[in-house]
């Protein structure tokens, strides 16, 4: 038994790391067996990542491990080297680096996980991670490691289907909408549809293999809802289909809570919003929703708790927020014979009436401020990271 891992075999627009291992594995010789397929997103803001930042591993079972190798020698020679160096007609802002496909292999288990908690949360080496019995490549090792090192404390499952490869060149996909619906109200599946537009979450954008990968909390659910998808008349023929155990919806690329004090805020373009704190910078993006507004809200001494992940040095991404301390409003107090809101004299002059020239030393009153306390926030459905776990999961996030 040993554990292959592969990453780095797709573009912006094109290729598929899952369906290039289902190739792999069904090309298999006989007499060795696959188990346990695991799809393993990692760190966001890693310089060279594939598109949807996964790689992948799976367990092989043989008798002759020396044919295996020779097997695997050969397939990547004729399939997965050529791969090598590919970059996409893509109109998408974000930066692409030439694809460098990575293969592993590992007699034996690592039994330190390390590797991949630093792999999901920060920039890793190569000449950091575990030593492969064997491997092939290049950069995408480092993914292909961290898949195999992946303890599963937190899973989910991906049912992914894959179309006809005819279909691979045009973004259409023809996936009926009724069972999308159905199976968005099963129990246990998740990020099937956004609730409030209504629009599908699980089928790509662009002219990749995958038709659509339907996400279950247990691997029953996710190929039941694969099933139910693919019998409707109107989901047009695939090529295949498979399950993968996934790290997603797991907070795997969170370390602890970050509190800080708000110093001041910055509405930036499409209210982005840049909270000033004692910490560093903290981003509220647009598409974070209620995350945004309770960021638009801050004042100064304002006290917060994020999960996030830092970007760049100093500045933190926010994906869960909230309020454990509100600041009082600071203003003019108000004469209590005219009810009028008393004027600035001048620097440490105190106030004084406009009406009846009454006067107190006091240039300020406080008023508390309506604000929910420890009341978690996290961005709508649809502008959640794989990796984001709902908080309606885990009550922990309220306490």
């Amino acid at each position: 038994m040993g554990w292959l891992g592969l990453d780095d075999t797709d573009t912006l627009t094109d290729g598929c790391t899952t369906y290039t291992l289902h190739r792999l594995l069904n090309a298999l010789p006989e007499g060795i067996t696959a188990s346990n397929p695991s799809l393993v997103r990692l760190w966001p803001f890693a310089e060279q990542r594939t598109r949807g930042n996964a790689a992948v591993a799976v367990e092989l079972s043989t008798e002759d491990e020396p044919r295996l190798m020779e097997f695997l020698e050969a397939y990547w020679n004729d399939y997965l080297a050529p791969l090598r160096g590919l970059v996409s007609q893509s109109d998408q802002q974000r930066a692409q680096a030439p694809t460098d496909p990575g293969m592993v292999w590992f007699s034996e288990r690592p039994s330190s996980s390390d590797y991949y908690s630093r792999a999901v949360r920060e920039r890793v080496t190569i000449d950091e991670a575990p030593t492969p019995t064997l491997k092939w490549g290049g950069k995408g090792c480092i993914g292909a490691i961290a898949a195999v090192v992946w303890p599963k404390h937190l899973t989910t499952w991906e049912a992914i289907a894959w179309r006809k490869e005819e279909r691979w060149s045009g973004v259409e996909r023809n996936v009926c909408t009724m069972a999308i619906e159905h199976v968005s109200g099963l129990e246990k599946t998740f990020m099937t549809r956004d609730p409030t537009s209504q629009r599908s979450l699980i089928s790509p954008r662009g002219t990749c293999p995958v038709l659509f990968g339907v996400r279950g909390t247990s691997q029953e659910a996710a190929e039941m809802a694969a099933a139910l998808l693919l019998e409707a008349k109107a989901t047009e023929p695939i090529i295949s289909m498979r399950v993968f155990q996934t790290n997603q919806a797991s907070d795997d690329h969170l370390d602890s809570i970050l509190s800080s004090t708000v110093k001041g805020i910055e509405v930036l373009r499409r209210g982005t919003t840049k909270i000033e704190t004692e910490a560093g910078d903290w981003m509220a993006f647009a598409e974070s929703g209620d995350v945004k507004l309770m960021a638009q809200s801050l004042q100064p001494g304002d006290q917060i708790d994020v999960y996030g992940l830092e970007a760049s040095p100093g500045v933190v991404h926010i994906e869960k927020m909230r309020i454990s301390y509100a600041a009082p409003l600071k203003v003019r107090p108000t004469c209590t014979a005219c009810n009028r809101t008393m004027k600035a004299m001048g620097t440490n002059q105190g106030v004084r009436c406009p009406e009846c020239k009454a006067k107190q030393s006091k240039p300020w009153s406080e008023i508390e401020r309506e604000v929910a306390l420890n009341v978690w926030v996290q961005p709508p459905i649809d502008a959640r990271r794989h990796l984001a776990r709902p908080l309606e999961w885990d009550l922990h996030h309220s306490c």
